[in-house]
């Protein structure tokens, strides 16, 4: 199994500031609790297109989630 550490504590630790429950954020991105809470544990990869979501759902960039910087900047706007 990849070790997928340096993100899943990071993802949940946001859910959990945020009073999310792993449904709630499941639904946001289209999948279910179960697969959500297996990105969390680093048993599965999260996809891109998921990582895309929560920097948009959260206003985070990318590089927070993934927890290669400790800089909160907002995810950049497309508008």
């Amino acid at each position: 199994m990849a070790d997928y550490s340096y993100y899943t504590r990071r993802i949940r630790d946001i859910r959990e500031d945020n009073d999310l429950t792993q449904q709630q954020i499941a639904e946001i991105l289209g999948t279910s609790q179960t697969m959500y809470a297996r990105y969390e544990r680093g048993a599965n990869e999260l996809p891109i297109r998921h990582l895309i979501k929560l920097a948009e759902y959260y206003r985070l960039s990318t590089d927070y989630l993934l927890g290669l910087t400790n800089e909160k900047k907002p995810y950049p706007s497309t508008k």
